[in-house]
Formats: C-alpha cells, structure tokens, sequence
C-alpha cells in the first residue's frame, strides 16, 4: 500500500466503494488522514462497516468539514449530467480528485532520491496489453516493478514508492478527468478513436481528457504517440511544435524517418541515427495481429526511454504470455479454437480481433456503444455465423442481414454451443471468437467476468479432448 500524503488530520470524502475507492481509503488512512465514505449500494457500504470503516451519509452530511472528495472513476464528473456529490462538493468549496491525483500528490512530494519513474498508458484500445506487455518486460529485467491504475491492481495498493521502483500504470479517460498533477517519465498513447462519448459530452471532451496525460511533462521526460489516426497525429504535431520533451511516434502500418514503428511484422527502431531492423514480431505468439505491433512498438519504445538495452526489451517482446480476455486462446477442442476477446468493448476493438482471422464463428453483442457495428461491415464477410447475445442482438442483427448468417443465441453458453456444433459440422479449422464489440454491463458486472462465462461454457463443453491452450 501506498500511503497518501497531504491530508494528514483531515477528512476526505470517498465515494463508490469498489475495487478503487476502498483501497483509496486505506491509503488515506495509513497517510493519517480521516476518511467518510458512502456508497449507494447497501452491499457495498456494508463490506466497508464491516472492515471497520467509517461510513457516513453524506447526502446529508456537513461538506464544510471535507477537505476533499476522492471520487472513483466510474461516476460521472461533468456527463450525462454531474453526480449529486459533485455538486455538493463544488458547493461547498471541496477539492474533487480521483486515486491516481493521490498517488501524484504523494509522490511529488516525496524527496527526489525516493521518487520512482513513472510509465503512464492510455489510448482507446490495447491500453491494457501494453500497460501488462510494459510491465513483464522491465520485470524479465529485473526492475522493481509494479503494474496497476485501470488493471489489476488500484494504484494505491501497489508496494509503497521507493527510489529504484517503475511504476506502470493504465490511465483511462475517466481517470484522466479526475488527475492534475500526475508527472510520468514517459506516456504513452495508443490511438483515439470515438468511445465514452456520453462521459465526456462529445469527442473534444473525450480527446481533452485523453491529452491530460501529457499536461506535466517537461524537458528530459518522453512522449511516445501512436500516429496511425487523425486525433494522435495533431496530437503529436502539436506537442512535438512545443519542443518540451523527447517525442516518440509510433505506428503499425507506415514507415518513419523517426520513432518505432512495423511492417509487415517487423519491428524498426529509428529513434537514433539510423533505421534498425530489431525483432520480427510474427514469431511472438501472444502478439498476433497488427494492432498488437502498435503496442509493441509503444512497449518498446518505452523501455529504451527509461534505460532498458534494445535486447532487453525484445526479448520481452518475444516471451511475453499474453493478457486475459485479450485475444486469449483458452481452448482448442479437435479443430475448434476458442478465442477470448471480451475486452473488445467497442467497434474499433473488435475490428482488432476480426481483422487477424480469415474466417471465424462470431459471438457479439451486449451493450452497444454508439454506431454500432456499422463501421466492421467491411469484416462482415470474414463471418462464418454471428450468434448475437444481449441487449445488442437485435440491432445487430439488422446490421447483419443480408451480410452474415445470423444467430440470435441471447447469451454466451447458448451462443458458445452453437458456434462449436456449426463449427464441427464444417469440418475445418475453425475460430470461435468471443469479441463483443460492446460493453457487458447488461449480463455482466464487466468484461473480466463476461471473459470467465466464455471460458465456462467452453470447458464444460465436456469433450474430453478439449485441453487448455
């Protein structure tokens, strides 16, 4: 646990009661400050009380006596409308602030011999792998290295700072909103493309709260952009024509005169002097696909910046494991591959899993995002058989009609049953993918436990042959 300074002998407001908000608490009051919490769900505020924590009402609490009100990321800040905490809080004069603004504060105050170096990851998509791949190669090095924020672990209830420690954090946008003062030794983004558009009030929302996670950096520190979109490449003019830091493009499709970019699967580090061939990146087994040489031109790129030897960082190219629900192969039953993609929680994210296989049974849907499906119809003939599922499966659908044949399965272990006897019944190698291209709020608490129900129906298929990947 990391504890929070800065608010010693006060008292913080903390609303939302998950994974973010009690370990926030924690660390509020391991740093010595007094927390209030509340949440609206009676099963939440009870596992707080029962932890021995002070739960307080504070819809109608006295908000003179907060210094602040730690807000977890999930509730809204300013769209579709702002939370009644936030309203009361800009009322009463308190300071709204998520996790990630408490660990900057706590390590900007830090002195500099205990202050750790900072990696920060956000972009649309692929955060997550590259947020995990970052981490397992500055482990494979040996560094200290701690990996959390949006993944895994809150940032909090990481291993407190010290000055040998790399700190390798996903950041999204909700998070973004909610931090001022965050300093990274390098940032990374990814891509932007059109996706929490009703927390933000519109893409300029949603881009603005994306750019926040350059606003601190400064000479020495570096900056590497995916430039394979419109939104990242201004982004990166932009930044690059203010000449404040090392500036790091990368991309996955064209050819540079500087950063690291692939082709073709090969990955080319023109960060110095010269174009140098590095690492084909066909060979790595849990990279397939070209949006995973984006990540890993972005993964590599950040190891050489913080010190790492181009050795070190190819060979945690090559060994890395691979990342639940992303892309994840759980099974192959004869010739059937089972392919968890839950991860895919919008249309762009899926294109990414669509665009790796020829041809493969589709299961989709579930919260849609806006747009839909429409922008894949390009894919729509890669589809052997959609089999829809979730408030989605309607709309999608009609999308589909006329384009691919279409299933309406209404959950996953119907749909996994489906796809796997049409499969057989071809006689091929064949894909079932799981990649939703939507959110899994209507069946599901989130993605990680949609990943799980695919894995279940999957091995409860009961066939013997069927064997872990």
């Amino acid at each position: 646990m990391i504890p929070v300074r800065g608010f010693e002998g006060k008292t913080v407001a903390v609303f939302g009661l998950g994974r973010t908000g009690l370990t926030a608490a924690r660390a509020l009051i391991a740093g010595g400050a007094k927390v209030a919490l509340w949440d609206e769900k009676p099963e939440s505020r009870q596992a707080a009380v029962a932890e021995g924590l002070n739960v307080v009402d504070l819809s109608t609490g006295d908000w003179s006596d907060y210094a602040a009100l730690m807000l977890s990321p999930g509730v809204p800040l300013t769209h579709p409308k702002p939370h009644w905490t936030v309203g009361k809080a800009k009322a009463a004069g308190v300071e709204i602030l998520g996790d990630i603004e408490l660990f900057a504060r706590t390590v900007n105050a830090a002195p500099e011999h205990k202050k750790p170096k900072i990696i920060a990851i956000t972009g649309t998509n692929g955060k997550s792998t590259t947020t995990a791949l970052i981490g397992h190669i500055f482990t494979q090095a040996g560094r200290d290295t701690r990996v959390g924020g949006n993944i895994g672990e809150g940032v909090l209830g990481l291993e407190d700072m010290h000055g040998g420690a790399v700190y390798v954090l996903e950041l999204s946008s909700y998070q973004l909103d909610l931090t001022t003062s965050l300093h990274a030794d390098a940032v990374v983004l990814l891509n932007i493309s059109p996706d929490h558009l009703d927390r933000h009030g519109g893409m300029d929302g949603y881009i603005a709260a994306k750019r926040k996670i350059f606003q601190n950096q400064g000479k020495g520190d570096t900056a590497i952009i995916g430039v394979d979109d419109p939104w990242c490449q201004q982004i990166c003019t932009e930044i690059t024509a203010a000449n404040r830091r090392t500036i790091w493009p990368i991309s996955a499709g064209k050819a540079m005169g500087r950063g690291v970019y692939a082709l073709q699967g090969m990955l080319y580090d023109a960060t110095g002097d010269r174009v140098t061939e590095m690492v084909d990146l066909l060979r790595a087994r849990s990279l397939p696909g070209r949006h995973n040489w984006q990540n890993a031109a972005a993964a590599y790129a950040a190891a050489r910046a913080l010190g790492l030897t181009t050795q070190q960082a190819c060979d945690g190219l090559m060994n890395f494991p691979g990342l639940a629900h992303r892309m994840e192969t759980v099974a192959k039953i004869g010739k059937v591959r089972f392919v968890n993609d839950s991860k895919a929680t919008n249309a762009d994210a899926a294109r990414q899993a669509m665009s790796s296989y020829p041809k493969f049974h589709w299961i989709a849907g579930g919260v849609a995002k806006a747009g839909g499906i429409d922008v894949l119809v390009d894919l729509f003939p890669r589809i052997a058989t959609a089999y829809l599922v979730g408030e989605a499966a309607e709309d999608f659908g009609k999308a589909l009609e006329g384009k691919a044949p279409v299933r309406q399965s209404g959950d996953i272990a119907t749909a996994v049953a489906a796809a796997y006897a049409d499969a057989v019944a071809s006689g091929e190698e064949a894909i079932v993918l799981l990649s939703p291209a939507c959110a899994s709020f209507d069946q599901f608490a989130d993605f990680e436990q949609r990943g799980e129900a695919f894995r279940v129906a999957v091995m409860g298929l009961g066939k013997p042959a069927a064997k872990r990947a």
